[in-house]
């Protein structure tokens, strides 16, 4: 692939992404109401995706050999009871993200 080439896909990507972020704010602006199936998927499809990155993320941890899963299960409880006091998604994803690496570099 050439330097041309390149750029053009790049730049598709960039229109393509910005046309999906910016479509929403443009059909459903403050004077529009969205549609009830819309406001369902708003409220329903972000707990359902993280339950699948849960499940994807452990689909391949054997917790019948070694100290497999372990770290995986502490941290899974200390995400769970961190989001269930602060109740903020992002503090709960990063502060989980870094027990879960300290757990496997300094203690498994």
């Amino acid at each position: 692939m050439d330097t041309q080439q390149k750029i053009i896909m790049i730049s598709m990507a960039v229109v393509g992404t910005m046309f999906t972020r910016f479509v929403p704010f443009v059909l459903f602006s403050g004077k529009r109401k969205a549609p009830d199936y819309i406001l369902y998927l708003g409220q329903n499809l972000p707990p359902a995706i993280f339950g699948m990155l849960v499940i994807f993320s452990l689909k391949d941890v054997s917790f019948l050999r070694g100290t497999r899963g372990i770290p995986e299960l502490i941290a899974i409880l200390f995400i769970f009871f961190i989001h269930r006091w602060k109740r903020q998604m992002l503090l709960s994803i990063s502060l989980g993200t870094f027990f879960y690496m300290f757990l496997i570099q300094f203690v498994f």
